[in-house]
């Protein structure tokens, strides 16, 4: 975990070399028949709309723990401002 760029590009080069695996598999079963090609698109749609709700539901739960964040140290510097204050 010492080397995020090395584990970045590894993840990639998996990644990359899974599509072309897959593409070729593909190529190699050729089907020419329309109801499945109809059905793997239905299939790809569904996943990407899946994935599209994890991220939106990732981006939005890390929002609003960064906002929270940002009020609890708001609050803990007024906290130490109004206590200084009154030492003072």
């Amino acid at each position: 975990m010492n080397y995020p760029v090395l584990i970045c590009i590894a993840t990639l080069v998996c990644l990359w070399a899974s599509a072309r695996l897959g593409v070729s598999f593909r190529h190699r079963r050729k089907t020419e028949d329309e109801s499945v090609q109809q059905e793997f698109g239905m299939v790809v749609g569904a996943t990407l709309t899946l994935l599209g709700l994890l991220i939106g539901f990732s981006f939005s739960m890390a929002i609003s723990r960064y906002d929270l964040r940002k009020n609890y140290e708001e609050e803990e510097a007024n906290a130490i401002g109004s206590t200084f204050g009154s030492i003072c």
